[in-house]
């Protein structure tokens, strides 16, 4: 199996020589161990997994004891099983204080998971991973996704061009390094496998009862509407469940970093007119195999595809961020008429619209909406059409045409 080098890993050695504690969160399968553990070849460190029933219940009942058998520098795989260790890498970090004393990895995401702030506060560097981003998969460098001519005519010169099949196999193919590295070469199997094994095992470990059916259904359901406004009551009713066993499953979903969501864009000039979030999974691929499309090519012509794509864009750029160990400020714009804009990106005090269509041929309509910003209190910049153009160009001189593949 060959290894794919990861954007994060940079920001893991910068981190490792300035903190004593090194926090990588993301979903199970994406990569986390396999990048750390190549970082650390030949320099000493140690490795621990609390995947391991026996240093679990070590780790639980005696975290000095572990702590001792298991000295810094280490690596402490799946720490969220744990949390009695936050206390005593506390207590040692402080004592010693050596950068880089501590990795840890966990299957949660970390703003959820319970006890690392209270103990790690000002001590840990926390980096999110997610499956692999197109540029990884090209083997490029990847910088965070900015609305800009000169950065996007250099993304367009360094990633591996594709038209809209090739755009489409890699949706419906999905992002998971087993799949891409070739480990597993059957994307429907692993998906089927990656459900019962890892999502199943961990919501049982979240919550208390779970019918793994229901579970099925539910989950299925909230891919079936990826992109769209979060509906819970349908979710609900689709899994044969109540409104609030959705939302813990929902919440649970996101802990874990298959999901997330985008929010409508407010400042204090635009009310918010609409307060419900987008749903977004962080894998195409999986989204595919729940709502059961039988190959790329049904996908393309089929009655989702607006939406994976949708999905697929905004992961995608959602994932230039996080890999690149920063935090997207992203959100989507929607008002009383029904006026949307998919993509609404804040930094460097401006606003981006962004909108996403299939289309190779973009025209001035599409960037009309683009206008409902002006009110804002933040300046709207420049705005873009992400589309199957096969090239980077404008529409005018306000707004750019990108690529899909160029993301």
């Amino acid at each position: 199996m060959n290894y794919i080098p990861r954007n994060l890993e940079v920001i893991v050695k910068q981190v490792t020589e300035e903190y004593p504690v090194v926090l990588v969160t993301g979903p199970r399968q994406v990569g986390k161990t396999t990048m750390l553990q190549n970082l650390m070849e030949n320099t000493g460190r140690g490795y621990v997994s609390l995947d391991d029933l026996s240093e679990r219940s070590l780790a639980r009942e005696d975290p000095e004891l572990f702590l001792q058998l298991h000295k810094p520098p280490v690596l402490v795989d799946e720490v969220q099983y744990a949390p009695e260790l936050f206390t005593y890498i506390k207590i040692y970090v402080d004592t010693h204080y050596e950068p880089g004393a501590f990795w840890l990895t966990g299957s949660q995401v970390f703003k959820l998971m319970d006890g690392v702030q209270e103990s790690l506060a000002g001590r840990v560097a926390v980096l999110s991973m997610t499956s692999l981003a197109q540029a990884e998969i090209c083997g490029s460098t990847m910088t965070p996704f900015k609305l800009d001519l000169n950065t996007l005519k250099e993304r367009e010169q360094t990633r591996i061009p594709a038209d809209v099949n090739e755009i489409f196999q890699r949706i419906y193919r999905g992002s998971m390094p087993a799949i891409i590295s070739g480990q597993n070469s059957n994307s429907q199997i692993f998906y089927s496998s990656y459900i019962s094994t890892y999502i199943e095992r961990d919501v049982k470990e979240l919550s208390d009862a779970i019918d793994s059916l229901k579970f099925y259904r539910f989950i299925t359901a909230a891919a079936a509407r990826c992109s769209q406004m979060l509906n819970v009551s349908e979710i609900a009713q689709d899994a044969d469940i109540n409104q609030k066993q959705a939302k813990d499953w929902l919440r649970i979903l996101e802990k874990l970093g298959i999901i997330f969501y985008l929010h409508p864009y407010s400042n204090n000039l635009l009310k918010r007119l609409v307060k419900t979030p987008k749903l977004y999974f962080y894998d195409t691929g999986l989204v595919c195999y729940l709502t059961r499309w039988s190959s790329a090519e049904v996908l393309e012509s089929g009655a989702m595809n607006g939406a994976v794509l949708e999905n697929y864009v905004v992961s995608e750029i959602a994932k230039t961020y996080m890999n690149s160990g920063r935090e997207p400020y992203m959100y989507y714009y929607r008002d009383k008429d029904a006026r949307e804009i998919d993509i609404v990106l804040e930094h460097d005090g401006v606003l981006n619209p962004i909108e996403i269509k299939k289309t190779s041929n973009p025209g001035t309509e599409l960037t009309r909406v683009f206008r409902l910003l002006d009110k804002a209190s933040v300046p709207r910049g420049k705005g873009a059409v992400v589309c199957m153009k096969p090239g980077v160009g404008a529409i005018d001189r306000d707004n750019y045409i990108v690529p899909v593949w160029t993301i």
